[in-house]
């Protein structure tokens, strides 16, 4: 066995690998960018090394660097994660030449599956139904178009080394297919070094279900049962679980098999998974094989109780696999939820900057440990005060549950998204929230577009349905009234200018442009008990007991005698004075006032903030790559405008209606914030 191993990567996934390797009694080698310095995993790490600059291709892409670093630390083996050069054929080579082991497939197999192009040649001969396309790589925009057209919209445009989404687009006419292909093109070059694109059929309503495989060097391979990633969002996914909802006994296992016969065929060994496109009648398709640790693997190591990472690392130190295809067990049901570092009120944004504060919910099952299971586990490569740069994924944490049956795997997902504390950036947790709770996903009855279908106009708090929306105004006023009753009790108080505690407020939510809703509510103590109140409003009560601390952001206690987990807090962007409110998906600003106050508040004019129609702003922080108009130009509603890379992704923007370009305000190269005009028009 290896005594020391090299992560080259960062992240969630490298503290992921060290902390199975610390259970092995194997020393880890950190390596880090200059934006990673003082990143998680190179604290956790045993050793760290430096490898060059923050983007990417200039330090996790360099295998010079990495190869250096191993020889450096005497690390006899690396692990490459997922992403960077996990796929990397030539990377796993030069390792294998070098006497590193790498821990991964061998570098054939990954020629053979890991390119996309080639592994469904590979497929296709092996007698795999494959999906209709051209599998070969398409040169111009001009020849994309053609070919599509051939096929028959809708296609998807693919880059051949793509992968998380990157590289990749819908068409559904023309005009989509030569843009998507000029984009795809480039996100390829830039995340992958690998241009080439091909092209095929998209199903429509297809469910995106994938077999995770695990093989050694002796000509063992195993399918470790399916996991359900059909919930995306731009082809990024969202929310996997294991087992799906969705497919039969015999259908698993005839896509276990296939996996499997498939794996053989290149022989296959380590951790990999076969992906598959499954029609309405459980007809599947071979999709791609990704040559690596999936980022959803902890889901299925929930129900079969295996740890992958430590079954990769003995594989790739030649150990057989410690168990039969029989002996594979599928227990409970488990649920994954990405949480992004993305504004979900802003499109979907990414977000960057300091994490002033990041709370997660309770732990109750942990990275590498297969004892302790049927709970909560959080994998992350952050911490409080930690830096989300622009020039990663957006990735903060990966949030796992594992319950006995789906229900109890929602319910314990949707408590643990109540209780994470995310501030300093935006994240993608009330999005998910919302998810959880839509009748479509609770019924298993869903497909890959899912999101696109039901979220067409993006996602809007307002519209986030809850179960008792009154609840979320009782919390408010539990907390202000507690709030008073602290500061009546602050001793050394002058006679008549006590604070004193009200019993009747009305509490303001805070509509867009001003539409506000006056709620009356009463408030009761609690008889016996100090951090309770017996609220009413429209004359239903809520019994609220609650030890929280009143500054604590995360509320936990028991309303009517049912468990809750909220989070409140004091001051909202350009409003001190406002409480703000989330509870499952649904997040609400509210003033708590006397009456007379509410009064008067209602009388206050609303202030429309300045008209912006002009500009064209930059909607999040990012790299500004391109700006596709000058001075005097005269530009139609739809015509590109400016380019912005940020955390890996293309994000093109268009201009809104027609107009005549007045200034260019930024140059390309410039790093841009949050609503920086880029562009003004006449």
């Amino acid at each position: 066995m290896f005594t020391k191993i090299l992560i080259a990567n960062r992240g969630e996934i490298a503290c992921r690998v060290i902390v199975t390797a610390r259970k092995m009694g194997i020393k880890t080698v950190a390596v880090y960018s200059d934006a990673d310095r003082d990143a998680r995993h190179v604290l956790l790490a045993d050793e760290a090394v430096h490898i060059g600059a923050a983007p990417s291709r200039e330090s996790y892409l360099l295998a010079d660097k990495i190869i250096a670093a191993c020889k450096q630390t005497g690390a006899q083996a690396v692990h490459p994660g997922y992403g960077f050069l996990s796929e990397n054929s030539e990377f796993s080579k030069r390792c294998e030449d070098e006497g590193i082991a790498f821990i991964g497939p061998k570098h054939y197999s990954i020629a053979a599956m890991g390119d996309k192009i080639e592994s469904k040649k590979l497929a296709g001969a092996a007698g795999v139904n494959c999906i209709p396309g051209v599998n070969d790589a398409i040169d111009l925009p001009e020849k994309a178009v053609e070919i599509a057209k051939g096929i028959g919209y809708p296609v998807m445009i693919k880059a051949s080394a793509g992968g998380g989404g990157k590289g990749l687009r819908v068409a559904y006419n023309d005009k989509e297919a030569f843009e998507g292909f000029t984009s795809c093109r480039n996100e390829a070059r830039n995340s992958f070094g690998d241009d080439r694109v091909f092209i095929e059929k998209f199903v429509e309503e297809p469910r995106h279900i994938e077999i995770q495989l695990i093989g050694d060097s002796h000509g063992n391979v195993l399918y470790l049962n399916e996991r359900e990633c059909s919930i995306q969002r731009r082809h990024q996914k969202v929310i996997e679980e294991a087992p799906s909802p969705f497919i039969s006994d015999a259908t698993r296992k005839a896509m276990g098999e296939q996996a499997v016969q498939l794996a053989k065929a290149v022989k296959y060994q380590s951790a990999g998974t076969v992906e598959f496109v499954v029609g309405k009648d459980q007809s599947f398709y071979f999709l791609e094989m990704n040559t690596r640790l999936q980022v959803e693997h902890p889901v299925t190591e929930a129900i079969t109780g295996l740890d992958l990472v430590e079954l990769m690392i003995r594989v790739a130190a030649g150990e057989k696999l410690p168990l039969t295809q029989d002996q594979v067990k599928r227990d409970g049901w488990a649920m994954e939820c990405r949480i992004n570092a993305e504004d979900p009120f802003r499109g979907f944004l990414p977000s960057t900057g300091r994490l002033v504060r990041f709370a997660p919910p309770e732990q109750t099952m942990w990275q590498g440990d297969t004892e302790h299971l049927f709970g909560v586990r959080v994998d992350t490569g952050v911490q409080d005060g930690g830096e989300i740069p622009m020039y990663y994924d957006s990735m903060i944490a990966k949030l796992i549950v594992h319950g006995k049956d789906r229900n109890d795997a929602i319910a314990k997902m949707r408590e643990a998204l109540n209780g994470f504390v995310i501030r300093g950036v935006s994240s993608n947790i009330p999005f998910q929230s919302a998810l959880l709770a839509h009748p479509k996903f609770v019924s298993g009855d869903f497909n890959t577009g899912f999101i696109a279908e039901h979220y067409s106009k993006g996602f809007v708090a307002e519209e986030v349905p809850h179960d008792d929306a009154n609840f979320l105004l009782a919390l408010a006023t539990l907390v202000r009234r507690k709030t008073r009753e602290r500061a009546a009790g602050i001793s050394g108080q002058m006679d008549g200018y006590s604070v004193t505690v009200a019993k009747d407020y009305v509490v303001v939510t805070l509509g867009a442009e001003g539409r506000n809703v006056y709620t009356p509510v009463h408030v009761d103590d609690y008889v016996g008990l100090t951090g309770a109140a017996r609220v009413t409003i429209d004359g239903q009560v809520y019994e609220i007991q609650s030890e929280s601390r009143l500054n604590a952001i995360c509320l936990r206690g028991t309303v009517n005698g049912q468990p809750f987990t909220a989070q409140v807090e004091s001051g909202t962007p350009g409003n001190p004075l406002a409480w703000r409110v989330q509870h499952n998906g649904k997040r609400i600003d509210v003033q708590v006032m006397s009456p007379r106050t509410a009064e008067l508040h209602a009388l206050m004019p609303f202030k429309a903030p300045p008209d912006m129609s002009r500009f064209v702003l930059s909607p999040m922080p990012g790299l500004l790559v391109n700006v596709a108009v000058v001075p005097g130009q005269k530009v139609q509603a739809g015509e590109r405008v400016a380019v912005i890379e940020a955390m890996k992704m293309e994000n093109v923007l268009f201009a809104i209606a027609d107009g005549v370009v007045s200034k260019v305000l930024a140059t390309k190269g410039e790093s841009l914030t949050v609503d920086q005009p880029i562009v003004e028009f006449v």
